[in-house]
């Protein structure tokens, strides 16, 4: 199994793989004034780690453990389930990134050849069941994977909070530590299910979503 320090280094948020450049709804949240306050923010937070923990991470376990032939019902699926455009786009740009890189550091994972038949299928390369595919492929253990993905959703999304604003780096970092142990208690308490039991559960964090193309002037992509 890889050591530690090589999953610290993917987590790393210098990493060229494009996640900052979104803020995944948080801006639209704020722009019409869904969001106004820390504490309200607080709530947004839990909101969004549950969302992940019941439609991210069904994704993200079963295209860990996937074989190629379950890897492109898998793609289609998240790929129908995508529903805002935004998303949809971010979504790709930063698998192809993922993937390209991951393929550059394992090699043997045969990660190369993964790139070339995606292109050839026309699969939609989706960042959130690649990032499974790909450690898993690599050798890290699923439980390390499904909280390496639930710290970077975390931390992207209260790296966009500070550019933002809306906190300032001492009270993000402080929020961050806290947060930690409430997607432990997610996970612990989590059914992880199939990615065809997978389920949202935020109807207004999509809505966020499908607002931002009607901000006049943004900070981020989405």
């Amino acid at each position: 199994m890889p050591h530690l320090a090589r999953l610290l280094h993917l987590a790393d948020s210098a990493l060229p793989t494009g996640s900052f450049a979104y803020s995944y709804g948080l801006e639209s949240s704020l722009t019409f004034g869904l969001l106004r306050s820390e504490s309200e923010f607080r709530a947004y937070l839990y909101s969004f780690l549950q969302q992940a923990v019941g439609f991210e991470l069904p994704f993200i376990t079963s295209a860990a453990q996937a074989t190629d032939a379950e890897l492109v019902p898998l793609l289609a699926e998240y790929d129908a389930q995508l529903l805002t455009p935004a998303l949809h786009r971010a979504s790709l740009t930063q698998g192809k990134s993922w993937l390209k890189l991951l393929a550059t550091f394992y090699p043997e994972a045969g990660l190369t050849e993964l790139v070339a038949e995606l292109a050839s299928d026309k699969v939609p390369p989706h960042f959130v069941p690649l990032f499974g595919l790909s450690l898993g492929r690599v050798g890290f253990a699923l439980a390390d994977i499904q909280l390496t993905y639930l710290h970077l959703a975390l931390r992207d999304q209260l790296s966009a909070a500070i550019r933002l604003g809306l906190l300032g780096p001492m009270a993000g970092h402080r929020l961050q530590h806290d947060f930690y142990g409430v997607f432990e208690n997610l996970l612990s308490a989590a059914d992880i299910r199939p990615y065809t039991e997978a389920t949202r559960c935020t109807v207004l964090l999509d809505v966020a979503q499908i607002l931002h193309d009607d901000i006049y002037s943004r900070l981020f992509q989405n």
